[in-house]
């Protein structure tokens, strides 16, 4: 199955296990939770889906790669303990705890949160004097004589033996008891990823137009060539970075995170022809309204490569809008929220207090991602200043200044819902002349409905001319074939 199909499986096991009757005990046991073992290629996010998974059930997660540890670390250091048995005193070997079982309960004292998941990662790839501590963990969910805590669910991933020369195979006696799921990198399934995580828009147009290179792993006479999901979304974050820079992405550079050659060669190629597109059909200018006819005129004889470029040139600029307007509205949303709290207990200085105790509370419990951080410390910095704003002004009417500092927040996001209407207007304008209603457009049409923020930006907002052609081209007869022509003419 794909890795979005895995992650649902899993997070419908973990919500299963922790599920309690009327007497606040598990419905099942500790004893009848299986494991869930993963199997799949590395770099295809196994890792990040467990995240994923444990901050939407609102739980713990304590991650490790085992094939970092000794048997030490996994199991404890062995120490002698006098005991006594039939009135006879014996010298009995014992275990400190585990590292792995100890992380558990200290995750557990950070955050408050008793319930959890326990990931081990390359789990199949041990050293040989670790393997029996792993089928006894899975078998028994003990490190050496620590057992896992209650509530804390065991997923386990571990690599195919194609992907890695250590890997161990489990016998029927361990595999009978485990939940086994087999996944596969999937285009489509990380391209609905790809454009919520705002991987770089050249990355997602070459994909786009070669599919089969989006995950590659082969065995060469130079070694291993290969590429993966982890190495795209990496060379993205660099991407974006060195262009902070005013740096050049070259070869050389992407052949560092894309590790085969004749990929990153091709990529490195693309991606100059994509800049020279960016530059001369100038499609910030079109986002504003603004194209020639000589754009036109060009486009009309321009290779299929070149004009499906230039609509991922649109849908990444457009893409950029979106993400800033759920970001704005996420802002003013939660300073409502709080601004609510204000007028209904008259204070400021509690109502920041408040805020700020929430922030912390939930960064503890680690139940907020880097993006929501950031909104939050930007709350909290218009708390400050609404609460200095009201201590040097002294305002008789409080809550009605407040309103009206509130009010330029919204006409602000307001201003921004407009931006971004006109440019998806503009954008259609400008399909509908180059393109019409062709491959082009549906296209164009497609990498709206895979993207979260674009469509949840035309559902909150609308946009006419969107409706009328996903009517028309998505939903009839003609889609399938039209996506079959693409699909030929990129091979």
């Amino acid at each position: 199955m794909d890795i979005k199909r895995a992650k649902q499986e899993i997070k419908d096991s973990v919500e299963a296990y922790l599920n309690k009757n009327e007497y606040g005990e598990y419905r099942i046991p500790a004893l009848r939770q299986r494991p869930v073992l993963l199997m799949g290629p590395p770099g295809i996010g196994k890792t990040q889906i467990m995240e994923q998974i444990a901050k939407e059930c609102g739980i713990g997660l304590v991650a490790y790669t085992i094939t970092h540890h000794t048997r030490q670390s996994a199991v404890g250091l062995p120490f002698i303990k006098e005991k006594t048995y039939g009135g006879v005193s014996y010298s009995v070997t014992e275990y400190t705890m585990s590292e792995i079982i100890a992380s558990v309960y200290e995750k557990i004292e950070q955050t408050g949160l008793q319930e959890g998941i326990l990931f081990i990662d390359e789990i199949n790839c041990v050293s040989e004097t670790l393997a029996p501590t792993m089928l006894q963990f899975l078998q028994c969910k003990t490190f050496g004589n620590q057992k896992v805590p209650e509530g804390w669910v065991i997923v386990a991933a571990g690599n195919p033996p194609e992907y890695n020369k250590s890997v161990r195979e489990f016998d029927v006696v361990t595999l009978d008891r485990i939940k086994l799921i087999d996944v596969e990198a999937d285009y489509e399934v990380w391209k609905e990823y790809a454009y919520k995580a705002g991987i770089h828009p050249a990355i997602m147009a070459y994909l786009e137009i070669r599919k089969h290179h989006f995950y590659r792993m082969e065995t060469t006479v130079d070694g291993k060539a290969f590429v993966t999901a982890r190495g795209w979304e990496d060379l993205s974050d660099f991407m974006k970075a060195y262009e902070g820079l005013g740096k050049t992405v070259d070869r050389d550079v992407i052949y560092q995170y894309i590790r085969h050659l004749g990929i990153a060669k091709e990529f490195a190629n693309y991606l100059e022809l994509y800049r020279k597109y960016r530059k001369d059909y100038k499609i910030d200018e079109i986002l504003e309204g603004s194209f020639t006819e000589d754009m036109l005129e060009k486009l009309k004889f321009a290779p299929f490569d070149e004009r499906l470029s230039i609509v991922h040139l649109l849908n990444g600029k457009l893409n950029e809008f979106f993400m800033e307007y759920a970001k704005t509205d996420a802002y003013v949303s939660e300073l409502f929220s709080w601004l609510k709290d204000y007028m209904e207990h008259g204070s400021m200085e509690e109502t920041l207090k408040k805020a700020e105790a929430e922030f912390r509370e939930r960064k503890k419990a680690e139940q907020i991602s880097k993006e929501e951080e950031h909104i939050w410390k930007k709350v909290i910095g218009r708390l400050e200043n609404y609460l200095e704003d009201l201590k040097r002004e002294k305002p008789q009417d409080e809550p009605k200044a407040v309103r009206s500092w509130f009010k330029a927040e919204t006409e602000s996001r307001e201003q921004l819902v407009e931006k971004i209407s006109d440019a998806l207007l503009y954008a259609f304008d400008f399909m509908e002349a180059a393109f019409g209603d062709g491959q082009e457009m549906v296209v164009f049409i497609t990498e709206l409905n895979v993207n979260y923020y674009s469509v949840r930006f035309i559902k909150e907002n609308g946009c006419d001319p969107y409706y009328k052609y996903n009517k028309g081209l998505l939903f009839d007869e003609r889609q399938e074939g039209i996506l079959e022509q693409i699909k030929d003419a990129v091979r």
